[in-house]
């Protein structure tokens, strides 16, 4: 039976001088397209506050498609996030729903992904569906005599270290630490540190990054 083949990637080349004056004046574009857009968040966040407001038009803005999309998004975020970098790649459905949200350089968010008070630092890989809210208290339940609505709860920064990969539908409610991995459709609930590879629910790390497959497996059975 014949191997399925393998189709490289390769990394992205540094664009030419061309290519960046032309992505300046498509975010220059973008920027005027998009302002209407400002002035009726900012009418919502006076009357509703910034966080309402903010969901509501990255929803609208998460509509667009395709390469227009990603231009108009990211002129958005970057009037109303903590910090968007000009870098910063959001994709269609995505949307944001705290202010205080960090995108740094290099940052790619993919289709469909759910963010509050997150820290995506340089480099980080978001894959399709990832959630990431504030933390994992949002909501107390501690009082049986209270619906949980009523009970409040708490916001905390998520920071996804510089280089980490978090997979597809995973669910991220602690630090993830520089350069590791996330397994699909994990849940991470307590921090993991750097540049490990983990997986499950609740997530658990499987490996170091840079661990061989036959050495973990050979440690593995000496225990």
């Amino acid at each position: 039976m014949s191997e399925a083949p393998v189709i490289h990637i390769p990394p992205d080349a540094e664009p030419s001088a061309f290519k960046r004056a032309v992505k300046a004046t498509a975010r220059f574009a973008a920027l005027v397209v998009v302002s209407p857009v400002f002035v009726s968040f900012w009418l919502n966040a006076a009357l509703r506050g910034r966080g309402l407001a903010l969901e509501s038009h990255s929803q609208l803005l998460s509509l667009w498609p395709g390469l227009m999309g990603q231009y108009l998004r990211r002129a958005f975020l970057q009037q109303v996030l903590a910090k968007c970098h000009p870098t910063a790649t959001i994709e269609f459905g995505t949307f944001f729903s705290q202010p205080g949200a960090i995108l740094e350089e290099n940052v790619y968010v993919g289709p469909r992904c759910i963010l509050g008070l997150v820290h995506l630092q340089r480099d980080v890989l978001l894959a399709a569906n990832v959630h990431i809210p504030s933390g994992g208290m949002t909501h107390y339940f501690d009082d049986p005599t209270k619906p949980i609505r009523e009970q409040g709860g708490e916001r905390r920064m998520v920071t996804i270290g510089t280089g980490a990969w978090i997979g597809t539908g995973a669910i991220i409610l602690a630090d993830v630490g520089k350069g590791s991995i996330v397994a699909a459709g994990s849940v991470v609930t307590k921090p993991l540190p750097d540049n490990v590879i983990a997986g499950g629910v609740p997530a658990k790390v499987i490996r170091n990054r840079f661990e061989s497959v036959e050495t973990h497996e050979t440690d593995t059975s000496d225990v």
